[in-house]
């Protein structure tokens, strides 16, 4: 299967008064036709940065390194008018606050409209009947009445369907989600997820879901890369990584997960420490002054991705845990 995404050793760093921030380090990934594969970490492990980069959004201060092709196209450092003509209409992303990416004073029919007038060359009229059709997709209620409403008019969860909907004006072949439920209730978090759901199986459409949220992750994706200090910890499938962690950290995360068939008095698990400074990362692996696992070796050597089995990847010293959790020495 041809990646709709294919990013081979992506460095992304800031320049700062305080020093250089490397905040991804060498990341490499693919995502197909019809997939949704999960970014998961804790804030500021590079997860959002990443995909800005890809997008050609980063920051005046940031530089970006390496490969990031869509399709057969290369995407980093060509030309803004090349880019315009595939970001928007053939790659989509959805931030994470829509109140500070929709225009405040422009009607809702104005700013949806405006994207297929501008990509699709199409006329109002049909641009407008066009994005009421999309409101309808995404579950807007009574859309053809609110079409006209302005930002502060809708709901959290109806402005973040509406920043859906403008993703999808043109049916891209990927949809960018970063974090597109924070902040929502969980009902309606429920519906959003649905919604990408079916976008990924009735329209084929490849979606990057950028969450710290591991419940998330479990409901929509197939595969998860687990970030950590801008690299890539594991990457595997949903059941691999829910089932079946072998990165220390990412046993960390899903440890930090409350469950409800679990219930006890003991206070709930959190991975000590805090992540590192991305301007004085420690020698070795990233993640050793917080591992509880750490040999000798991990203070001094840094871990490579390196495949575990089909379709998995560790960067870890260790040989990783038995089917029961229990580490393998």
């Amino acid at each position: 299967m041809s990646a709709v995404l294919s990013v081979k050793d992506l460095t992304v760093r800031f320049s700062t008064p305080e020093g250089e921030v490397k905040a991804v380090s060498n990341v490499t990934l693919e995502v197909n036709k019809g997939e949704c594969l999960g970014i998961v970490g804790e804030s500021g492990s590079g997860k959002s940065q990443l995909f800005i980069a890809i997008m050609g959004l980063l920051a005046d201060n940031g530089t970006v390194e390496g490969s990031a092709k869509f399709g057969d196209t290369e995407l980093l450092n060509i030309p803004a008018k090349q880019l315009n003509k595939i970001r928007g209409e053939r790659m989509a992303m959805i931030f994470q606050d829509p109140m500070t990416c929709l225009t405040p004073h422009i009607k809702i029919s104005r700013q949806l409209t405006e994207v297929l007038v501008k990509h699709k060359g199409m006329s109002e009229t049909d641009a407008r009947q066009r994005a009421l059709e999309i409101l309808d997709l995404v579950r807007i209620p009574e859309a053809a009445k609110r079409m006209d409403l302005y930002p502060h008019e809708f709901s959290g969860g109806m402005r973040q369907r509406v920043m859906i909907a403008m993703g999808l004006l043109c049916e891209p072949e990927l949809l960018i989600a970063d974090e597109p439920s924070t902040a929502l209730d969980v009902t309606v978090q429920a519906q959003i997820l649905d919604i990408l759901n079916d976008l990924k199986n009735d329209l084929g459409t490849a979606i990057v879901m950028i969450t710290h949220d591991l419940g998330v992750v479990a409901g929509i994706c197939d595969r998860v890369a687990v970030m950590y200090a801008g690299e890539f910890a594991e990457t595997g499938s949903v059941q691999n990584i829910f089932y079946d962690p072998q990165h220390p950290y990412t046993k960390g995360l899903l440890r930090s997960m409350p469950r409800l068939d679990q219930l006890t008095d003991e206070n709930l698990y959190t991975i000590p420490g805090q992540p590192p400074n991305l301007q004085r990362l420690p020698e070795g692996c990233k993640f050793q002054e917080r591992c509880v696992y750490a040999l000798d070796e991990c203070l001094v050597d840094d871990p490579a991705l390196t495949s575990i089995g089909e379709g998995r990847q560790k960067a870890c010293h260790r040989k990783g845990f038995d089917s029961q959790g229990e580490l393998i020495t």
